[in-house]
């Protein structure tokens, strides 16, 4: 990092210091895995006061693109980071229950998301993914009564076959997405008369989509997985049912 640091205007001044920090990533000065200098140094520079850029540092940690590791050693202080997954799912989760969007909305992005995933991941999956995926399945086959621990591995399912798709964008989004809902359907499954009976169900779709995978179907692959989620996470918009995906 040779640029020097420049101060910033006072008004707003925590969002400034955000936008100083957002020019040097987008102008390459800041990479990830680049540490910043140390927080009164940073502060000093930026002609700011340290709570304003602690704050600046907060926004950025709660978007994943920052860690701060507080203490002494060579691993302390804040460093840029990629880790959009968590971050995205936890706003949307929040915008959610805030009513910015509904269930209608996060069932039609799961559909068109999830289609174009596996319909991809049909043509593009590796053998080590679809093992992995095989041996998610059959961890889910061994949840038996447990919901929260199938909900976690039908998650871990769905968001892996996005990933192998070749998309990141794709598999952050599909993460996001499912992560925004992940409390409705643990607490639908919870509540499901017959909870044996669904999960047998849902495993014996998660069997055929991972064999249309494997076939290269990814036609019939994308309509299945359609069918799949409207039918389970599609229960959770209409008053009368409950039900996962």
């Amino acid at each position: 990092m040779t640029a020097q640091w420049q101060p910033v205007r006072r008004s707003r001044t925590h969002e400034l210091v955000l936008e100083s920090i957002e020019q040097r990533v987008l102008a390459g000065e800041l990479r990830a895995g680049d540490r910043l200098p140390p927080e009164r140094e940073l502060a000093s520079a930026l002609g700011v006061s340290r709570s304003a850029l602690r704050e600046a540092l907060r926004v950025m940690e709660a978007i994943g693109v920052l860690v701060a590791n507080v203490g002494r050693g060579p691993d302390t202080g804040a460093r840029i980071v990629r880790n959009p997954d968590d971050a995205l799912g936890r706003v949307l989760r929040l915008h959610l229950a805030l009513g910015s969007y509904d269930l209608e909305n996060v069932l039609e992005a799961r559909v068109v998301l999830e289609r174009s995933s596996f319909e991809a991941a049909a043509r593009r999956a590796s053998e080590e993914d679809l093992a992995e995926a095989q041996t998610l399945l059959a961890r889910m086959r061994e949840a038996g009564s447990d919901a929260a621990a199938y909900n976690e591995l039908d998650t871990a399912f769905h968001v892996l076959i996005a990933r192998s798709s070749g998309n990141n964008l794709v598999s952050t989004l599909t993460s996001a997405v499912r992560e925004s809902v992940r409390g409705l359907i643990l607490r639908a499954e919870e509540a499901s008369a017959d909870w044996s009976s669904t999960a047998q169900g849902l495993d014996a779709e998660h069997a055929e989509l991972l064999r249309l995978l494997r076939a290269g179907d990814g036609a019939a692959a994308a309509d299945l997985v359609e069918r799949h989620i409207r039918g389970f996470h599609g229960a959770l918009v209409r008053p009368e049912g409950t039900g996962t995906a």
